[in-house]
């Protein structure tokens, strides 16, 4: 078992809570895509939290962690993903380093397994 974590535009949240839709996340649509410069700057991040990027495609970055607590990310166009495993201190650090990409106020974290959008 897995606990999972994603980072969106703040613009995502906003449609999510417009629309509460049950299957909101299911439709790509409905995902607000990062600019070119909010992907570098998520990649370069990720990379300084001391991520290594594993493989690339031309639309994912997958990246892993020395430190298993950190677990395994992928990087899409409209989604950041952290998937870690179901203990106590795995789900600590990557939420804390989940929930320090909101600073800038352009992104909003996501737990599904605690009632979803972090409030700020």
């Amino acid at each position: 078992m897995s606990y999972n974590i994603q980072i969106f535009r703040i613009e995502t949240k906003e449609r999510e809570q417009k629309l509460d839709l049950d299957d909101f996340f299911e439709t790509d649509e409905n995902l607000v895509p990062f600019t070119d410069q909010q992907f570098k700057d998520l990649k370069e991040r990720l990379l300084q939290y001391g991520y290594n990027l594993a493989s690339e495609t031309d639309k994912e970055l997958h990246f892993n962690h020395d430190d298993e607590d950190y677990g395994m990310v992928l990087l899409t166009s409209n989604g950041v993903y952290f998937n870690t495993g179901w203990n106590r201190n795995s789900i600590f650090e990557t939420g804390m380093v989940a929930s320090e990409f909101t600073d800038s106020g352009e992104f909003a974290k996501y737990d599904p397994q605690n009632n979803g959008w972090e409030e700020v």
